[in-house]
């Protein structure tokens, strides 16, 4: 997901920005009471006041597709479960 949102110019990040760089699961995300495996697909946008309506409205038209995507492609993920 991070490479195909890179390639579409939309810069993110996995987990928190306390534990940028770390292979372990957000211990943020953790606290929220998310699994350790939710943690692992979690994806981090930071949004500032340099940011414009159309670069969020982007981001909005090209994501939905690539989870899609990224969905259909897993063993494991069950539409509806």
């Amino acid at each position: 997901m991070l490479l195909q949102l890179d390639q579409a110019g939309i810069m993110v990040s996995s987990g928190s920005a306390c534990a940028s760089g770390s292979l372990e699961p957000s211990h943020v995300i953790l606290a929220l009471g998310y699994s350790p495996e939710d943690a692992h697909g979690s994806v981090r946008l930071s949004l500032g006041r340099q940011n414009t309506e159309e670069e969020v409205d982007r981001f909005l038209e090209i994501f939905p597709p690539i989870v899609e995507k990224l969905r259909a492609m897993s063993p494991l993920y069950h539409a509806g479960a």
